[in-house]
């Protein structure tokens, strides 16, 4: 897409900000990362099944040290670039591995993005982006309407329907494109555990318009609507859908 047909819908200085904060709160060893650790393990299982030992890799966003290890093997180049905008072209490749963990959840441009991903490959090099999609989240959803049920606002991004990924990554060019999903369901005391756990890992809103923070009595008719979902034990059961998508630039470098 052009820059003049791309939506605006988040800010990329939110973005990066979010990033910022993020780092900050997980010098803290409480912060939460199971989300981020969660994406990381599996990037690690998908490149041993497919036997891909890197030996130039660009990690975007988060690298955790499990995956840093993997990638470093055998003396192995690794750059990590965690606020890397991925809708612009990608600087000191070309990589045979690229990986991203969140960050194209709040993209304007995600089949631009794509597109960047795959021009800095070498050929045949590999791709593993994972982030949370479309049936994430549908406690705190639930919440945010019940606290504004006659005019909500915009608090949750829109978020990448998994059905929707096959058509932009093959629009982008990726060869062998493959996507999937897996859950991950994450039990809460309380609303605002559940909503520091997402700032904790950068999830928290990079929209370009953001609404203005909830009033006192819009806060408790969220947190009465979160409570009200507890099972026998107090808590709340949160769902997050994982998407990972999975593809190489062609051998002949297209």
């Amino acid at each position: 897409m052009t820059s003049a047909s791309v939506p605006t819908i988040f800010a990329e200085n939110r973005r990066l900000a979010r990033a910022v904060r993020s780092a900050r709160r997980r010098l803290n060893d409480a912060a939460a990362t199971y989300l981020i650790d969660e994406m990381a393990d599996d990037m690690v299982e998908r490149l041993s099944f497919v036997r891909h030992q890197p030996r130039a890799a660009l990690m975007i966003g988060d690298c955790p040290r499990s995956l840093a290890v993997y990638l470093e093997q055998d003396g192995a180049m690794l750059a990590v670039n965690r606020t890397a905008n991925p809708a612009e072209p990608l600087a000191g490749g070309p990589y045979d591995f690229i990986g991203v963990i969140g960050q194209l959840d709040a993209v304007n441009d995600l089949p631009g993005a794509l597109i960047h991903l795959r021009n800095a490959l070498t050929p045949g090099g590999l791709v593993i982006a994972s982030f949370i999609g479309g049936q994430s989240l549908p406690a705190l959803r639930a919440a945010m309407m019940a606290a504004e049920p006659d005019r909500p606002a915009a608090r949750l991004h829109p978020m990448v329907d998994a059905r929707a990924a096959p058509s932009l990554l093959q629009r982008a060019g990726w060869k062998d494109p493959v996507v999937d999903t897996h859950t991950l369901a994450v039990r809460y005391s309380s609303l605002g555990r559940l909503v520091g756990d997402l700032r904790d890992q950068g999830l928290g809103n990079a929209l370009a318009k953001p609404a203005a923070p909830l009033g006192k009595a819009a806060l408790a008719r969220a947190r009465a609507a979160f409570t009200a979902r507890a099972e026998a034990d107090g808590k709340v059961t949160e769902t997050f859908e994982i998407v990972t998508l999975t593809g190489r630039r062609s051998l002949a470098g297209t």
